[in-house]
């Protein structure tokens, strides 16, 4: 009985030193979650039989962070977990998060080629009941798009000198203030848009707009303000300019609604304005939403993918793969998904790493807490022939 006491104990002490070994072998390992041993004893009857590994479990806590190598790099913090598909269309998760992208523009894992899925964007714009499926980074370059639609935003003077004399743009005492603001034809040609503010009366000023560098008619608007300084009524003026270098006419409607006036400095910027000229793709990255951005040389960002996170309700029955991979089990039970931040997903950092979460100083200690079984159930081998020796040489 002793011999196989101490065999099981052997056996089980043999297969923890190898756990831990594997843990060890995989600190550097990107996204790699450190194994523990169960242990369950062996009963026949009444007799204790000795002792069985009952399974290796997987310690899926937070492993710390690393600056990454790679404009796709990413990393999890917190719930949740890459999804994967290979080439047969076969899924599998991980939490190695050191992606590239491949010749034919798709994001894959560098370990082993898999396919990272998302929700590809359609102009930009992400729809969330679009299917999930391997992302692609196009390098197409940006069209140009003619402006359409902008707002300012800003400070008119409320102590500004009031002007009475017609208003001529080429006198600058005919008008307080003037701001210019660009915005681009359907092909992509820039027109200089001016802007000028002549202050009438107390809270009224009057807004007079043209597009100067292809010009088709001076606008104007009368902007009234009350007297916490915000603008009442209608504050909107369209300007026109023609057609320019072989452009369509340009139409462009500005919003002023975000102006006020107070006895702060005078300052009128743009807030938003729409369109944009021709882009050369130029390089991509990925946010903290999980998104895949592009950016182009006329200094427009789009995005153009977002990274899926998958989570179960039991992690701990996820199955193994090699790799630095899983699949789900009956156990684990079906996948959810979802992205960076939503629910209880964890975040998506970009240009980061999760490192292994081993902890070396831990596993140092089970190595020797597993030598020291490994040779305690030696010696019960070695002390139970000694016993049986005894018995075979009595007379």
């Amino acid at each position: 009985m002793g011999f196989s006491q101490g065999l099981s104990g052997l056996s089980a002490a043999a297969k923890a030193l190898d756990v831990v070994g594997n843990n060890i072998a995989n600190s550097q390992t990107v996204g790699f979650k450190a194994g523990s041993v169960s242990f369950a004893d062996i009963f026949a009857g009444s007799m204790g039989m000795g002792v069985q590994v009952a399974g290796v479990s997987q310690n899926f806590g937070q492993g710390g962070p690393a600056t990454g190598g790679s404009a796709l790099d990413m990393m999890i913090s917190g719930n949740g977990f890459f999804r994967m598909v290979d080439e047969a269309g076969s899924v599998f998760y991980g939490r190695n998060g050191q992606f590239e992208q491949n010749e034919n523009g798709f994001i894959v894992n560098k370990t082993n080629g898999m396919f990272l899925t998302g929700y590809q964007a359609t102009d930009g714009v992400i729809n969330p009941g679009a299917q999930v499926g391997p992302i692609r980074i196009p390098k197409d370059d940006m069209p140009a798009a003619a402006s359409e639609n902008g707002t300012l935003k800003g400070n008119l003077k409320s102590d500004e000198k009031l002007i009475t004399a017609a208003f001529n743009k080429d006198d600058d005492k005919t008008y307080n203030y003037t701001s210019e603001i660009q915005a681009t034809d359907s092909l992509g040609n820039k027109h200089a848009i001016k802007v000028y503010f002549v202050h009438t009366a107390e809270g009224k000023w009057k807004a007079y707009a043209e597009d100067s560098t292809s010009p088709d008619g001076m606008v104007n608007i009368d902007l009234n303000f009350d007297t916490s300084g915000n603008i009442v009524g209608a504050a909107e003026m369209t300007v026109k300019g023609k057609a320019y270098n072989g452009s369509a006419a340009l139409e462009l409607k500005l919003d002023l609604k975000g102006l006020t006036q107070n006895a702060g400095d005078m300052q009128v910027i743009v807030d938003q304005i729409d369109g944009q000229a021709p882009g050369k793709f130029n390089n991509y990255q990925v946010s903290d939403t999980g998104e895949v951005i592009a950016i182009y040389s006329n200094g427009k960002r789009q995005t153009v993918a977002q990274v899926v996170l998958a989570d179960f309700a039991n992690a701990g029955g996820l199955e193994q793969q090699g790799n630095n991979l899983w699949a789900e089990t009956v156990q684990s039970g079906q996948p959810f998904l979802g992205t960076s931040g939503m629910g209880s997903f964890g975040s998506i950092e970009g240009g980061m790493l999760e490192s292994s979460n081993v902890n070396l100083g831990d596993e140092m200690v089970n190595m020797i807490v597993y030598q020291r079984n490994y040779q305690s159930n030696s010696q019960t081998i070695k002390t139970q022939s000694e016993v049986l020796q005894t018995l075979v040489n009595l007379r």
